[in-house]
């Protein structure tokens, strides 16, 4: 005998005589199940967080970049009054020293 007919001769051996059908799945029984509830629920639940994180965070990027365009803004300001009131200054002393002739 060749290693091939014994190989066929134990196959046919453990093959069932009548072949079984086709298994038939009740919709009923092929579910997730309790946890796979939980595990969609979980998915979710951090889903809403990272989106209440993500929120929170924006929010506080955007505040600060308002606050920094305030004090930007009231420095320039105050650069400018300060300009100009050295400007005023030097003028109205020079002005002051000089003595004003009316024509």
């Amino acid at each position: 005998m060749t290693l091939h007919t014994l190989f066929t001769e134990f196959v046919l051996a453990v093959t069932p005589s009548p072949s079984p059908s086709v298994p038939q799945f009740d919709e009923n029984q092929v579910t997730p199940g309790p946890w796979g509830f939980v595990a969609t629920f979980a998915v979710a639940a951090v889903v809403v967080l990272l989106i209440i994180d993500m929120t929170r965070r924006v929010r506080r990027v955007n505040y600060r970049a308002e606050v920094e365009e305030r004090l930007q803004e009231e420095l320039r300001e105050r650069d400018e009054r300060a300009a100009g009131e050295t400007g005023t200054s030097s003028e109205g002393s020079a002005e002051q020293g000089s003595p004003k002739h009316d024509s």
